[in-house]
């Protein structure tokens, strides 16, 4: 089994689609489908999906306690170049880019908040993923 999609709440799909364009565009990421105001959907690089939309129960997005998304990048470069197009389009800073050797001897990771508050961590295995 893999994994197909991840769904990432947002309160307003449009201005978090600002942050995401840039984010997923640094990693391969494209536009796939989009229905807007509520929802728009980035197919990545070798697969899998990440919407972001408003919460189908109509009740506020929230970021869960310990949840984050981790994206692949192919380099370290691209980790970098990656949690600067996040903060550049108003994510905030949980983690600035390098080594973290407590989760693997080749582990280089960056970690941002959407405008939503939502967590994720943008990670290299090795300059070849």
């Amino acid at each position: 089994m893999s994994l197909n999609y991840v769904m990432i709440g947002s309160n307003d799909v449009a201005k978090a689609r600002t942050y995401y364009d840039a984010v997923m565009a640094e990693i391969g990421g494209k536009v796939v489908a989009e229905y807007m105001p509520y929802a728009v959907c980035y197919e990545l690089r070798g697969g899998g999906r990440v919407w972001v939309s408003m919460p189908h129960d109509q009740k506020t997005a929230a970021p869960g306690n310990g949840n984050m998304v981790g994206l692949l990048c192919e380099s370290e470069d691209e980790v970098r170049e990656v949690h600067a197009a996040a903060l550049a389009n108003g994510g905030t800073n949980e983690g600035d880019p390098g080594p973290r050797p407590q989760y693997g001897p080749d582990f280089f990771g960056a970690y941002a908040r959407d405008l939503d508050g939502n967590k994720m961590s943008f990670v290299n295995f090795g300059e070849n993923g």
